[in-house]
């Protein structure tokens, strides 16, 4: 005994859960939705592929 009461919690919860709807600002979903320009991902091209010690190697030498 005891786990009806467990178990209405639980349903009740999971039903809160289920139907809550919380406010929508239409707004700031507007705003999100059709952003501006600088929001929107750049198109660049990938740089080829270096060897890393390359960038290392002028602090290892001295050079800079």
């Amino acid at each position: 005994m005891g786990r009806g009461r467990a178990k209405a919690k639980q349903t009740k919860v999971a039903r809160e859960l289920k139907y809550y709807s919380p406010d929508t600002d239409l707004s700031s979903l507007e705003r999100e939705l059709h952003g501006s320009s600088s929001t929107l991902p750049s198109t660049r091209v990938a740089e080829p592929e270096t060897d890393e010690d390359d960038d290392y190697d002028k602090w290892v030498n001295g050079r800079r």
